[in-house]
């Protein structure tokens, strides 16, 4: 996705850039933290501040600091791991600071959507792509090969890492609340071949293995004073399978402009919402 083509979309966009996110070098009273689930790769426009994150201004961070009515320093960051969340990140366009750099004593609201590249959700889905069912074996039965689920093996010896995350953001910013947006339900049961060009076995494996994250995702947000953002539950009916207008996802060919395998600009819109309204909840409600 990183491409003369997407260069050539940001420059025509570049009218239509707006401004609203602070500067990433400065603590801001909301600030975004994540991979490309958050940063909303293709979707106009783009936040031209750092290129090489593939950054959207109509993610779901600016949707809910829109609705919220607060400043926002929006660090998401296409390709990022919970390591770039303390270290650098390499984009094609060069390094970026550690997201948790954004965060001060001013700080009021976190959102973090973090985990999927850590597991390797969307090579592993890619990498399930059949083009001929019947004929080309499963892909689940690769990645369960003698007993050992490795999609699942790589949850569970992270979910401390993300743990451990969330203290880290504690730390930064003492006296911010911290959501933890999860990952949506990409595919339905039995998925839908050839929309999205995986058998009904690799389907279900891969949208377990998503849900197996966001639970693993739910558990530390639970031990670790942070509320978490249940986006799966919400977008059961909007997969990637159903029309246009209808989906928060695009399926390998997207039918809008945004990534494939991500999050489009009505799926932005609709999780943006459900951060406001976690925001605005009470702590008990």
């Amino acid at each position: 996705m990183r491409t003369t083509a997407f260069i050539a979309i940001m420059v025509t966009a570049l009218a239509g850039a707006t401004a609203g996110t602070a500067t990433a070098g400065t603590a801001g009273e909301y600030v975004a933290l994540g991979d490309s689930a958050a940063a909303g790769p293709l979707i106009l426009p783009p936040d031209l501040s750092s290129p090489g994150c593939l950054r959207s201004l109509a993610n779901y961070p600016h949707v809910a600091a829109k609705a919220l009515g607060v400043p926002l320093t929006d660090v998401t960051c296409s390709g990022a791991t919970t390591a770039d969340m303390t270290a650098p990140q390499q984009t094609s366009a060069g390094a970026v600071p550690p997201q948790l750099d954004a965060l001060g004593a001013q700080t009021r609201t976190v959102t973090v959507t973090i985990g999927g590249n850590d597991v390797g959700l969307v090579g592993a889905a890619t990498s399930c792509i059949n083009l001929l069912p019947g004929i080309v074996p499963d892909c689940v039965d690769r990645y369960t090969a003698g007993g050992h689920d490795q999609l699942a093996e790589k949850i569970a010896a992270f979910e401390p890492v993300w743990g451990a995350l969330l203290e880290a953001i504690h730390a930064k910013a003492p006296d911010a609340d911290v959501f933890v947006a999860g990952y949506g339900t990409y595919l339905p049961h039995n998925g839908c071949w050839p929309i999205a060009p995986l058998t009904a076995r690799d389907a279900n494996y891969i949208q377990g293995s998503i849900d197996k994250t966001n639970a693993a995702l739910a558990r530390q947000a639970a031990a670790h004073n942070a509320r978490y953002v249940d986006v799966r539950t919400a977008s059961i009916g909007h997969d990637v399978c159903k029309l246009p207008g209808v989906k928060w996802f695009e399926s390998v060919i997207p039918t809008s402009v945004a990534a494939p395998l991500h999050p489009n600009a009505d799926g932005m819109a609709a999780i943006g919402g459900l951060v406001a309204a976690a925001v605005r909840a009470p702590v008990n409600g």
